[in-house]
């Protein structure tokens, strides 16, 4: 893992100081982001061992459901977490509807990394656990802790926000770090828009008035066993200059065994 965390660190990187160095508008659709010029950069080391800390501490909350008390514990400490390691930290704190018409507790933690500067990065993860563990064997009712569907991608971003303070961006180059609550409360009978509440409630309401990223990346289920990454198709349909330069990067860092260059077999229902 420590590899395949380093790779992503490493990617954002250049991916990040290339794409904010020179940003054009979007022609159509297809063609949302920037052509990208890579720069080389020093990157700083991410621990490993510190990102798997962070998923052990949010499996000791519970289950992170809608109002359980692990849900409002994680929340405070990833609040905490941020506050430690960036400029301005928001917390959007609201209910939305489930797919079962229950009114759901919602969470969005946001930490922000120079919130001045214009040019910015949206980085962003959900932290909550499924209810049910209905790809499971057994047990199809019961919650899941979600050691990777929610706390690797939490954890990667808590180790990098705190690699980005201990090495510092220029001013002018901000990041913002998006925990997003109520992902995984939705089922397929329910539809497509039944999850990822807590993105959809932050789209429609940003933590800034009129808020603009120039490129995202989403992680989720990043902390598997001998994890792979193929190209995932919406990224493709939507952004697919940002998804180039991203996979170009580990390619070129020695990770093409875990970013391999081909499309996936099809496009994913996330935060995205």
């Amino acid at each position: 893992m420590n590899k395949l965390l380093n790779s992503c660190l490493l990617a954002f990187g250049l991916v990040y100081l290339g794409a904010c160095g020179q940003i054009d508008q979007p022609t159509n659709k297809q063609d949302t982001d920037s052509v990208v010029t890579p720069v080389a950069l020093n990157i700083p080391k991410f621990n490993a061992d510190t990102a798997y800390d962070y998923i052990a501490k949010q499996l000791s909350f519970g289950f992170r459901t809608p109002g359980s008390p692990g849900q409002a514990a994680c929340a405070d400490w990833m609040e905490q977490m941020l506050q430690a390691s960036c400029d301005t930290v928001y917390r959007q704190q609201t209910t939305v509807t489930g797919g079962d018409k229950k009114s759901l507790r919602c969470i969005n933690i946001i930490g922000a990394i120079h919130p001045n500067a214009t040019r910015r990065v949206l980085l962003l993860a959900h932290w909550d656990s499924r209810p049910w563990a209905d790809e499971d064997t057994k047990d199809k009712d019961k919650p899941i802790l979600a050691a990777d569907d929610a706390g690797s991608g939490v954890a990667v971003l808590l180790e990098l926000a705190r690699t980005l303070k201990n090495s510092p961006l220029p001013k002018d180059l901000g990041v913002d770090i998006l925990m997003t609550d109520v992902e995984d409360y939705g089922r397929s009978d329910w539809g497509e828009n039944s999850y990822c509440l807590g993105t959809q409630y932050w789209a429609t309401h940003p933590h800034v008035p009129g808020y603009k990223a120039d490129f995202g990346i989403l992680l989720d289920m990043v902390g598997a066993k001998d994890a792979r990454f193929p190209m995932e198709q919406s990224s493709t349909q939507y952004a697919q200059n940002i998804q180039q330069n991203v996979w170009q990067a580990a390619t070129r860092a020695g990770y093409s065994s875990f970013f391999p260059p081909t499309p996936s077999r099809g496009g994913v229902t996330d935060d995205h």
